[in-house]
């Protein structure tokens, strides 16, 4: 996969070159060419210098064909503009902005941008919601403890009871969607092939949630 990250200081240098150990390609924007020394000597992606929001600079950073863009810059409003840009204009699947000023974050989410932080962002946190596709973060409230996310079902726990993934994962589900219609599921709901749950989750239970979701129990459903 494609990765544009913009901002190229200690956590967005961290993150493209964590990105590229992995296998991915990466391209990283930067205002100052000289915070590029930051990714080192055998960092292989392109270098863009230029502002993040800037269409052309996207562009040339490989935007439209991306499947994940980080904005960690040290600005909030070029974070969140980029942001949008990425995935209004562009749309880019993962999308995830690091927000400094909580205040400032609680006015995003009211006008309903998802992909924005409430919290500070680890690397460790960026990467999780830039690379997952079995779980991802639809939506926190103002205060960043609580959130809701996208779930979907993973092999090991198809045939299984709702009320299993709930009690190893610590989240509660709020709606489940299967075959494209949404319905309110029960704790007797057996989980199906392609099922995606949306559950709400607190801060400090993320972590739990995905590794439930990747390492579903063996043995198949009862």
């Amino acid at each position: 996969m494609h990765v544009v990250v913009m901002g190229c200081g200690r956590v967005g240098s961290a993150i493209a070159r964590r990105l590229e150990e992995v296998g991915h390609s990466v391209a990283v924007i930067d205002q100052d060419p000289e915070a590029f020394r930051r990714l080192g000597p055998d960092f292989a992606g392109r270098q863009v210098t230029g502002l993040g929001f800037d269409r052309q600079t996207l562009l040339d950073a490989g935007v439209d064909s991306a499947g994940a863009f980080a904005a960690v810059s040290s600005g909030d409003n070029s974070n969140i503009i980029s942001a949008r840009v990425a995935r209004e204009t562009f749309g880019v699947q993962h999308v995830v902005a690091r927000i400094y000023d909580s205040k400032r974050a609680e006015v995003y989410e009211r006008m309903g941008i998802p992909s924005v932080a409430t919290v500070p962002w680890t690397v460790n946190r960026l990467l999780r919601e830039l690379l997952s596709v079995k779980v991802s973060e639809l939506w926190r409230e103002p205060t960043g403890k609580v959130l809701l996310m996208r779930i979907t079902v993973t092999e090991g726990w198809v045939g299984r009871k709702l009320a299993e993934l709930e009690l190893a994962s610590g989240a509660r589900a709020a709606w489940l969607v299967r075959f494209g219609e949404a319905q309110l599921p029960t704790a007797g709901t057996v989980l199906q092939d392609g099922d995606q749950l949306v559950v709400a989750v607190t801060d400090d239970i993320t972590t739990r949630v995905h590794e439930v979701v990747e390492n579903a129990p063996q043995g198949g459903g009862h």
